[in-house]
């Protein structure tokens, strides 16, 4: 088995740019389903928090590598394979979990929404991307 490892980092440079996208879009529907505002986001400084969105950036690297590895003992590292088990792989872990996770605290439903479908368009594009490299 063979990692391209080239792959894995387009993957995770795309899934970054899916998830600046994904929440330029919701952004008001996620501040409102968290219960913040865009300061309170920004923090004191009123600046965009740049700790995140680096945090964001090794986990979809770190995401897009197993992913890979994945993918390869799935058979042919193929668009269809890819996109199938990052699917499988939000289902499985991601889904389930921030489910979990926003149901003790009592989050609203529509969180839980924002955030799992980010998750499964990053695992989706990173699947994807990785598959296209063969």
């Amino acid at each position: 088995m063979t990692i391209n490892y080239v792959g894995v980092l387009v993957a995770a440079i795309a899934a970054w740019i899916v998830g600046a996208i994904w929440y330029t879009l919701l952004g008001r529907q996620w501040m409102a389903a968290l219960g913040k505002t865009a300061e309170e986001i920004k923090g004191a400084g009123g600046k965009v928090p740049v700790g995140p969105m680096v945090t964001s950036f090794v986990a979809e690297l770190l995401m897009a590598a197993l992913l890979a590895g994945l993918i390869a003992h799935f058979g042919a590292v193929t668009i269809r394979t890819g996109a199938i088990v990052g699917a499988l792989c939000w289902l499985a872990f991601v889904a389930t979990t921030i489910t979990v996770n926003n149901a003790y605290p009592g989050r609203k439903l529509m969180l839980t929404v924002i955030d799992s479908g980010h998750w499964l368009a990053v695992l989706l594009v990173e699947g994807a991307v990785i598959g296209s490299f063969g």
